[in-house]
């Protein structure tokens, strides 16, 4: 009820039923709210709560347009809250504030087009302007936006995978060669373990924990590992059918480890050593020699690592006893297939790069890679955060790619690595990025030392922003400041009276189609494509030899050039008329490793644990239920019991007591650096909550301001969102 509540509330009865009943459905639209795969038959309601919030936020009724500008000067506007922004409804027209001004007003498509062209032509080198991209667009878009930029001289191409899978994408591509999953839905069934860790999938990924219950009911056992418990793995109530309805549902995790923040890599470090010793007891039964031997290679220098790590820095490292981790390295003895999904809680942490390889090594020792029901399986956010990148979209790409990108269209790509994420923004700050361009995604927020951010925003000569909504990027301008208003994934794009169909890719590197229900927003918004196609002619001409002017309506052009261009999507059109879609190949699942020595690579990764002074605790930035990225759709966290404020910080009630505070006290939260600079949150209220001992929590992206931008993972350059010392003070 709370779902088609929300979507009566934003879209009304008539809208609701059209949007919800074509979500997920093969032929009609991909639902935006997460990256989780479709399955093969959907249900007749084939989406989660979280998925209905996302659908009914881009489908809303309210409209912000020229008279909403009129009446809120920027001034007014930076006061107001993120959800407050989010609740006014759509963009429907283009909007330039131009220098000096405090308002936005109106402006045609030609003049505002025109102006992002004469501003990126006018700058002294093509690496001054930055290209943001965030999960949503679609696989067209993104190739022809790296085309785009790549064209004009710049590999400035920073997207949200900087600061949420980056380290994923590193500690793969290092120890198995592709920086994805190897996991299918599929396959996940048929595990017969599955560690859950650093992930929260009742709020983030909802329809994962139907695959969950699936494989439950086949026998698996299923081990939560997480800093929070969170309510949707401790027991699923199964929305689709009656029993999950009418009766207790199901309980997921067999076994709660309660880690410690940063904790992960010491607890797969002691399941190392755990699995050795078992294999030292009984030789020949527990490791797969064969495997190991002939898929892998730096057994033994990971062997007589993992060996010589003392028990006590595990424990004290990972918050959990040696017997706790006994319990899941007998279940993986047990186990002849296991599968360990992750999300930011492994992503986020200074050495986060080190703990997946950890993870990996563990899986490498019984041969649980390359074999059904077994593996590593990421588990992204954004709906196509993983085929944006597929599609080109980062600042360092292969040269084998660009090679291709250059013939395809006749031009020299640049080859120069870009800017990521972290290093644009830093950039921004001190002054060496002119202007910026953003295709959807909110960076000012999604970016750490946000106060930084934002200063650094205000002093760019352009801020552009294609968007579907409001957001706090806008009420930080540039000199000049243009809002684009773009059509949501929902909205039909039509061209010459044929439906365009774009696609996507889902966690499991599996392509479909999607294809809007909708009327537009209004007559002056546009698609992601258009836009990007017309400035690309605007800003290039003949520099390269693209038809801007017919890929910019024409999708199934655009996917006759990525066929040339990517791999594994030659024949794109063909493919795509497979209902389902099609499965991308993945070297690794068939135990094929593209490393520097052509194997799976067993790493050695030390252990440095997060020391946490007398009176502080160890902070983590998440997501509340009621939230989508930086999205906010409310002021509660309903699976967490939290109402009417994100101003909150949970700690253990231990904790608590022993720092001299209570439920509902107030404090200031400083966060302590090197650095000596003061980040500090003000008021905030502290919420007793089971969290680990010593360790702490409040919402992402509001806590952003308390991580410097230099405070980054080893390796990924992803900020540190979850490993953030603080203290707190009465205010």
């Amino acid at each position: 009820m709370t779902s088609f509540r929300y979507g009566y509330d934003e879209m009304g009865i008539p809208t609701t039923a059209k949007t919800l009943l074509k979500t997920n459905h093969h032929g009609g639209v991909d639902c935006p709210g997460c990256a989780w795969p479709d399955p093969d038959k959907p249900k007749l309601a084939e989406f989660c709560e979280n998925g209905v919030k996302h659908v009914a936020a881009a489908s809303t009724l309210r409209r912000v347009d020229r008279e909403f500008f009129s009446q809120h000067p920027i001034s007014e506007l930076r006061q107001r809250s993120d959800w407050w922004l989010e609740e006014q409804g759509r963009l429907s027209e283009p909007m330039v504030r131009r220098p000096g001004s405090d308002f936005y007003e109106p402006i045609s498509w030609d003049e505002a087009l025109d102006l992002v062209a004469d501003q990126l032509n006018q700058l002294e080198s093509p690496d001054e302007a930055v290209f943001y991209t965030a999960g949503r667009t679609c696989n067209e878009t993104a190739f022809m936006y790296q085309t785009f930029v790549r064209a004009f001289g710049t590999n400035n191409l920073p997207d949200c995978a900087n600061l949420c899978h980056e380290s994923t994408g590193t500690a793969l591509k290092n120890v198995i060669g592709v920086g994805k999953g190897s996991v299918t839905a599929e396959s996940l069934e048929k595990a017969d373990l599955i560690i859950v860790a650093g992930q929260n999938p009742g709020s983030n990924h909802p329809r994962m924990l139907i695959n969950l219950e699936n494989a439950k009911k086949r026998g698996a056992a299923i081990v939560a590992v997480n800093p929070l418990p969170e309510a949707g793995l401790l027991r699923f109530k199964n929305p689709q059918t009656p029993r999950g309805l009418l009766a207790n549902g199901t309980q997921l995790a067999d076994d709660f480890l309660h880690v410690r923040l940063a904790g992960d890599h010491a607890l797969f470090l002691g399941l190392g050593r755990l699995l050795l010793e078992a294999e030292d007891r009984r030789p020949g039964t527990v490791l797969d020699r064969e495997f190991i031997e002939t898929y892998t290679d730096g057994f033994e220098e990971y062997a007589a690592h993992v060996r010589q790590v003392p028990w006590e820095e595990i424990e004290e490292a990972s918050g959990l006893t040696r017997q706790e981790i006994g319990r899941l390295a007998d279940r993986m003895v047990k186990a002849r297939s296991v599968v360990v999904c992750w999300a930011l809680g492994l992503t986020q942490h200074k050495d986060a790069v080190a703990c997946i390889q950890e993870l990996c090594n563990v899986l490498f020792l019984q041969g649980n890679i390359g074999r059904e029901g077994a593996g590593v399986l990421p588990v992204r956010g954004h709906s196509n955060v993983q085929g944006t990148r597929t599609m080109g979209i980062a600042h360092k790409m292969p040269p084998t790619f660009l090679d291709k990108l250059g013939q395809e269209f006749d031009f020299e790509p640049a080859r120069q690595p870009g800017w990521d994420a972290t290093n644009a923004v830093t950039a921004i700050r001190d002054g060496k990025a002119k202007v910026i361009f953003s295709i959807s995604g909110n960076l000012i927020r999604a970016i750490s030392d946000i106060e930084a951010a934002e200063r650094g925003m205000a002093g760019l000569r352009m801020t552009v922003s294609v968007a579907t909504k409001l957001n706090r990027s806008h009420v930080v301008p540039g000199d000049v400041a243009l809002i684009l208003p773009a059509m949501g994934r929902m909205e039909r794009e039509e061209h010459a009276g044929q439906v365009q169909a774009l696609t996507v890719e889902d966690s499991m590197g599996t392509i479909h189609a999607s294809r809007g229900v909708l009327e537009p927003a209004s007559a002056d918004v546009r698609s992601e494509l258009d836009i990007i196609c017309d400035l690309a002619h605007r800003t290039l001409g003949d520099k390269a030899a693209v038809d801007w002017e017919r890929l910019r309506h024409d999708y199934a052009a655009v996917r006759e050039h990525i066929g040339h261009v990517v791999p594994g999507f030659g024949d794109f059109n063909a493919k795509l008329e497979n209902p389902a879609g099609f499965l991308l190949p993945h070297a690794a699942r068939d135990r094929k490793f593209n490393t520097e020595t052509g194997k799976a690579r067993f790493t050695v990764n030390e252990l440095h644990p997060v020391r946490i002074p007398d009176g502080r605790l160890l902070l983590q930035t998440m997501r509340s239920h009621d939230q989508f990225n930086t999205t906010i759709y409310s002021n509660n966290d309903r699976y967490r019991g939290i109402h009417g404020s994100r101003e909150v910080l949970l700690v253990n009630p231990e904790d608590l007591s022993r720092l001299g505070f209570a439920d509902g006290d107030r404090v200031d939260i400083f966060s302590e650096w090197s650095d000596g600079v003061e980040r500090c949150l003000r008021n905030y209220r502290l919420v007793s909550y089971p969290t680990s001992r010593q360790c702490a929590a409040t919402y992402f992206p509001e806590g952003n301001v308390l991580v410097p931008l230099g405070m980054n993972v080893d390796g990924s350059n992803t900020p540190v969102f979850k490993s953030v010392v603080i203290r707190l003070e009465r205010p």
